[in-house]
């Protein structure tokens, strides 16, 4: 019933929010009551209050272009394989510059795995952006689960670990090769599905860079991982999952709704959120639009959360946090024949290793993602690196100042290190969009030029035909 009371209460504010919005513009400078006393102070309650009440969207990744060499390259999203319960999402980029063309051509690929923990993939936008300079990008787009119908059938982690293996496998048939890197939570299912692979013989991607991701959990726990530890598998199954209500595709789904999920968010530093919101009521009576304007694309992204399906939930509650079955040596993942298969990170070989922890990181305490090494016994010490971030939180490893100054030319070097030569068709048809120069328009000189080209073809032709065939 919960999910149910949620979704009255919010149907219920809808009006209030639309009428805090409207009475803040109508108290804004240049409005009709922007003139009176105290107009700009009531301007900034109702905004705010508009901002606290109102439903938040799925954003946009709204990368437009991005420099390479110092030109701007045009970027276009597009979904490369749509899957029930995520898209492999591409984004293209697009030069008509050859010397740019050919460095595109020759730039590593890489597939980011995103959490699928609350947030959408757009979390990972300074991620996606940044490594657009240096790299062909593919991101997982996890879906909203409450959007899924139940006809789609159950997600479970074991699914999770599926998915990743086949968009791998995807990219290794259009390149040959490509690179993988995973933030926070699925550094575990990444490291199981290259484990899997590696166990089968199936060839590997080049490098896992693995990022903030509780790989041992054990280890420096934090609140999030005692709240998991702490608490049975039964208590989760009784207290956070709940069934999508009607008014949605995926009505009598059980899930783990975004709203709760949100309000853990939020209760994790409620201090740290009443002051932000605050200084977002004194910047907009100030008229700092730059400060306030910072405040509102931080929380149209936080705020904006998604419902994750009860199964995959639950067992990664169990499976990472309760049982440690990675770390154990005893996680059986079921393919998608229906057949156990153990989990063996020691039987990577071929995979170069990096991983990276934030500091200050109050989410994946220190020592949690460097366990990978431990486990990856059979990747060479050449292989392997390991970097803690001075003053970096969770999401300063991934966005934001640190992440492109101290992170990111670390990633960029290491992939670049174990990069190999793409393989892949020479047929121009075959050639993704950023891989092709697009055709020349003709101006009237060359139109020209071919038309004169084109008579001299048929005057040589007509020479070299039999005499008896002329007329």
């Amino acid at each position: 019933m919960l999910y149910q009371l949620y979704e009255a209460q919010r149907s219920l504010m809808e009006p209030f929010s639309d009428f805090a919005q409207a009475a803040s513009k109508l108290y804004g400078p240049g409005a009709v009551w922007g003139q009176l006393p105290m107009a700009q102070r009531m301007a900034a309650g109702y905004d705010l209050l508009y901002r606290l009440g109102k439903d938040y969207e799925k954003p946009e990744f709204n990368i437009k272009s991005v420099k390479v060499d110092g030109e701007d390259v045009v970027i276009q999203e597009a979904v490369e394989l749509d899957k029930p319960f995520c898209e492999l999402r591409r984004f293209k980029r697009f030069t008509d510059e050859p010397h740019i063309l050919k460095t595109l051509k020759s730039q590593p690929v890489v597939l980011i795995v995103a959490p699928l923990s609350g947030h959408y993939a757009t979390l990972l936008r300074d991620t996606v952006r940044t490594m657009l300079q240096d790299h062909k990008v593919y991101i997982t787009d996890w879906k909203n689960a409450r959007l899924v119908p139940l006809s789609e059938g159950e997600f479970h982690l074991d699914d999770y670990i599926n998915y990743v293996q086949e968009f791998i496998r995807r990219l290794q048939a259009e390149y040959g090769n490509c690179h993988v890197v995973s933030v926070c939570q699925p550094t575990v299912p990444v490291l199981a599905a290259v484990s899997l692979m590696a166990s089968r013989g199936e060839q590997l991607p080049l490098t896992m860079t693995m990022m903030g991701g509780p790989i041992d959990a054990r280890k420096s726990p934090t609140a999030v991982n005692n709240l998991a530890m702490n608490k049975s598998f039964e208590w989760f199954e009784n207290n956070v999952i709940y069934r999508v209500p009607q008014g949605f595709p995926g009505e009598g789904r059980r899930v783990y709704p975004g709203f709760l999920q949100h309000t853990g968010f939020v209760a994790m530093n409620p201090d740290r959120h009443a002051s932000s919101h605050y200084d977002y009521f004194k910047d907009l009576i100030k008229g700092d639009d730059a400060s306030a304007e910072a405040h509102r694309k931080f929380y149209d992204e936080y705020n904006a959360v998604l419902d994750m399906d009860a199964d995959y939930y639950l067992e990664t509650i169990r499976a990472v946090f309760q049982d440690f079955d990675l770390v154990n040596g005893t996680w059986d993942v079921k393919n998608p024949e229906g057949e156990l298969e153990r989990v063996h990170p020691q039987d990577i070989h071929s995979t170069a290793l990096l991983t990276i922890e934030g500091e200050l990181d109050d989410i994946s305490g220190s020592g949690q993602t460097e366990a990978a090494h431990s486990l990856c016994t059979g990747v060479a010490d050449s292989q392997r690196e390991h970097y803690e971030v001075k003053g970096a939180g969770h999401y300063g490893i991934f966005s934001g100042r640190r992440w492109r100054e101290l992170v990111y030319p670390k990633v960029l070097r290491f992939i670049a290190a174990h990069d190999q030569p793409q393989r892949r068709a020479d047929a121009r048809e075959s050639l993704p969009a950023e891989d092709r120069i697009k055709p020349e328009r003709d101006t009237a000189a060359v139109a020209a030029n071919k038309n004169v080209a084109a008579r001299k073809a048929v005057a040589v032709a007509a020479v070299k035909k039999p005499a008896a065939r002329r007329k």
